[in-house]
């Protein structure tokens, strides 16, 4: 099922965002941050650490309804604590309201404050997956914070990916599922060729010497910021943004000057890890009501291609909010912006039955 936004709506939603620019973002419960260390953790690839530390976030207190939310690549908790995101969701009245909710954000395997390349073994950190990375998210929720169930996984682009991967190898731990820009089939078409793109600007930079530089390459940086043009921003976006070529030499210029302070392996590994990605051969595992948000200009998981309404037709309790492309989306980064979801979200949310722990 489609749930789609009616013209009228989608202007009042556009406005809305315009304005979201010019207000305060809601408050909510400042965040604490804290550590899980996993004790001889093994990878997919049979790999092991011996200490595997995952750094995490949470906001509003134990006694909340437990919430996951999941980050994108090359992100971390702290990209989703924003007043674009975290303002929308997290204040009084908000969809995820922290006085009523435990929302917690795990920084995911190879970024934020969790164990990753950069702390020491460089190229010879494990070359972990998807599968290890959802494990480990799994191990802080159940093992570090001691929570026996969930009553929503939320997660965006790589952390949609992770929402779709919960929902199959922890089918009976979660009320709810939201995965958003991101689709349950494997890697491929535009998606994976620039990805690919990305990782052999690391791996064919000669100053990358094997992962052992001495200074950090300078070629993925010049290829981060083409991905990002190339992969995100919208369409009719881009336009607004850059109606002359001045504009655009303008708006290149500044990304290509942007600070860039991202390690060479860890960037690697982050784009790498979605190698072998795909959901869809055990897609019928998920029992978890789940409700997919795609905005209509993502560029990387384009509607156009029909996948996700053939995906979802295999689960009976499946639904999906396309966000219309307007001037006013981002592409593949609209879902960021929750302006454009969260109520459809409240909504949806309310209708999804409580199960306990007990019923699992």
């Amino acid at each position: 099922m489609i749930i789609a936004s009616s013209p009228l709506r989608a202007a009042v939603v556009a406005v809305s965002c315009c304005l979201s620019w010019l207000a305060l973002a809601a408050e909510y419960p400042a965040p604490k941050r804290g550590t899980f260390i996993i004790k001889d953790f093994r990878f997919s690839s049979g790999e092991t650490l011996p200490e595997l530390k995952l750094g995490y976030a949470t906001v509003g207190e134990p006694s909340g309804e437990p919430v996951v939310i999941l980050h994108g690549t090359a992100g971390s908790a702290t990209s989703m604590l924003t007043p674009t995101f975290a303002g929308e969701l997290f204040g009084a009245g908000q969809p995820l309201d922290a006085t009523k909710y435990f929302i917690i954000l795990p920084d995911a395997v190879g970024a934020g404050s969790s164990s990753k390349p950069s702390d020491g073994l460089r190229a010879k950190f494990p070359r972990y997956n998807y599968d290890d990375m959802v494990e480990a998210q799994y191990r802080l929720v159940r093992e570090g914070l001691g929570i026996r169930h969930l009553r929503l996984v939320l997660g965006n682009s790589m952390g949609g990916m992770h929402s779709w991967m919960w929902g199959q190898k922890y089918p009976d731990f979660m009320d709810a599922l939201v995965p958003m820009a991101a689709q349950p089939t494997e890697m491929s078409s535009r998606n994976w060729m620039m990805r690919r793109m990305i990782i052999d600007a690391v791996r064919n930079d000669p100053d990358w010497k094997g992962g052992d530089y001495t200074q950090q390459p300078q070629g993925f940086r010049v290829a981060n910021v083409f991905f990002g043009i190339a992969t995100s921003g919208g369409t009719l976006a881009y336009q607004k943004l850059a109606p002359t070529r001045e504009a655009a030499d303008k708006l290149l210029d500044d990304r290509l000057k942007a600070a860039f302070s991202v390690d060479a392996n860890d960037f690697l590994y982050q784009w790498d890890s979605s190698r072998d990605y795909n959901v869809s051969p055990k897609l019928e595992a998920i029992k978890a009501p789940l409700l997919a948000i795609n905005s209509a200009d993502d560029e990387r998981n384009p509607p156009e291609t029909g996948i996700m309404e053939r995906e979802l037709k295999r689960l009976p309790s499946a639904k999906l909010l396309l966000i219309p492309a307007s001037a006013e989306t981002r592409g593949h980064g609209t879902t960021g912006m929750a302006t454009f979801w969260a109520k459809d979200l409240a909504a949806w949310l309310a209708s999804v039955p409580k199960r306990s722990a007990g019923q699992n």
